[in-house]
Order: C-alpha cells, then structure tokens, then sequence
C-alpha cells in the first residue's frame, strides 16, 4: 500500500529549465486526490522550494536543506536541525585555508561574503559540467538572478554565527575541480556532519541530523505512516539517506551511478518526465 511519496526538487521533479512539467504537476495532484501525502525534500531553502511549488499550485509539506528544517503546508516551521556554531566555526576555517568559496544557508537567508567570486565559480562550474540542456546565456542569466535576488551580501561570517538568532543549515560549498572538492569532503569529515552532494562540482555540509532520510522517517512517523508504505524519488548522494530506508526507492534516469545502484526502479530523466512515470507506475499497483 502506497502512502507517502516523497521526491526530490533540482534534476528530478524540476526539469534543466528549473520548472515543475505539467506532466509532472498532474501526477503529484492525482496522488494527494488519492490519499497519498506527498512531501518534496530538497537541498534548497524553504523559499527556493516553495516559489517554485507555487507556480505549479502544489502545496504540500517541505523537507527543507536536505533535512535542516520541516515546514508544513502552511509554510509553517515544524522542526530545524542547525549546525552548532563551535562546529560551525571550524569547518568555516578549514574551508578558508582551503581557499574554497561557500555560502551559508540558515532561517533567515542565503548569505555570500563575495558575489562577483560566487557568479564566476557558479559560470565556470557550469562550463565544467558540460551542461549542454541549457543555452549559456540561459544559465548566466539564473546564475545572476540568484545573486541579485536569493542571495544577501555580507563581509564577515563569523558575526553572522554568533548571533544567537541566527540558525545555521547549511555550508553549501562549490569549485569545478570535482575530484579535489570530493576529496575536501572526506578532510572535512566529522562524526556530527553530514556531508553529501547535490550536483557536479558541490558538498553540502548540514548537521548530522540535518538529513533527508533522518527528516522523512520522522515526517511519516508523526502521520502513522510506515516507510514500507512510502516511496522516495531523487537523483543525487543527498537523497542516498531518504532512498535507502522507504519502501520504494525510485532513481531518476539522469540520477548518480551510486543512486541507481540502490534503486529498486530507475525511471525517465528529469527531462522526460520521471516523477510522473513512477508515480503513474506504483499508483496503478495499489
């Protein structure tokens, strides 16, 4: 018996134009007239998620910053899972003597301390990734979109996090060296982080509890649904801890060799459709 499903947001319900299809929309719909809470987890903020849902008129509960913080329907925050400041502090300073650029996730915005760096990493992050789905004047103009309207400016992270307000989710990290950034990740290793990855050329570093699957075995605990009864959709090494523990776990067709190595079925791309395909599939079995 199906009776969560739960899916990813970038490079499965979102196409390469970053836009929920209507094939995908109608699938979604169709399964909450049918009973079946649905619930995206997303490595994106609550606000990135929740724009992008209102377009297509989906409203649905929101595991946000691969797991840093719940909202419910009404955009109301449930639960949030912060990265202590200590702790924050000292993977903020082994990623300055790296010399890597980052950004900070946290419950009252995006932050960068260097735009103008921030929009060049994220352009030479696309060439690298060879993404040839979208035209480059396409992908300049989301790049410069984000900085000018998702993103704020500010010159010190250290008096960010020591306000006692400020709740850190995530460190989001980027560089087009994919190889060497994988490998800052396992430096950065410690036994209260969670590091994954979301895309070519990013780690994203949230609190141990801070996870997808962490956060969605709690979501379906709390509605006296079973993971046995719960499908999760997604496609890269942050949706690993939500894929591992369902019921059904879905890869996307575009999904990461490691995703589709524990997938109990691989779908259509992001491109094609797949939500759609495999929402249709397992709701014709029930």
């Amino acid at each position: 018996m199906l009776r969560c499903i739960a899916t990813d947001m970038d490079g499965t319900l979102l196409n390469s134009k970053q836009q929920i299809s209507k094939e995908n929309e109608t699938a979604l719909k169709l399964a909450q007239e049918k009973g079946i809470e649905v619930v995206v987890a997303t490595g994106r903020s609550y606000y990135e998620a929740a724009s992008v849902l209102e377009e297509a008129k989906i409203v649905c509960p929101i595991i946000c910053v691969n797991g840093a913080e719940i909202r419910n329907s009404e955009g109301e925050k449930i639960l949030s899972n912060p990265i202590p400041a200590e702790l924050a502090k000292r993977v903020m300073n082994k990623l300055d003597e790296m010399d890597y650029y980052y950004e900070l996730y946290s419950n009252s915005g995006t932050y960068t301390r260097d735009p103008k760096l921030g929009l060049a990493v994220l352009m030479d992050l696309f060439q690298s990734a060879n993404r040839e789905a979208v035209p480059w004047i396409q992908m300049e103009e989301e790049a410069r979109k984000r900085f000018a309207e998702g993103v704020k400016v500010v010159e010190d992270y250290g008096m960010l996090v020591n306000e006692k307000s400020f709740e850190l989710y995530k460190i989001l990290v980027f560089d087009k060296d994919n190889e060497a950034l994988q490998k800052a990740g396992i430096e950065l290793e410690d036994p209260d982080l969670a590091i994954t990855s979301s895309a070519f050329g990013n780690i994203e570093i949230n609190y141990k509890s801070a996870q997808k699957g962490v956060a969605l075995e709690a979501f379906v605990q709390e509605r006296g649904i079973s993971l046995a009864e719960t499908l999760a959709i997604g496609d890269q090494l942050n949706d690993l801890s939500m894929l591992e523990i369902v019921g059904t776990a879905v890869a996307m067709g575009n999904a990461a060799e490691e995703i589709k190595q524990i997938a109990h079925y691989i779908t259509a791309t992001n491109n094609e459709n797949g939500v759609a395909h495999a929402i249709t599939k397992y709701m014709n079995l029930m």
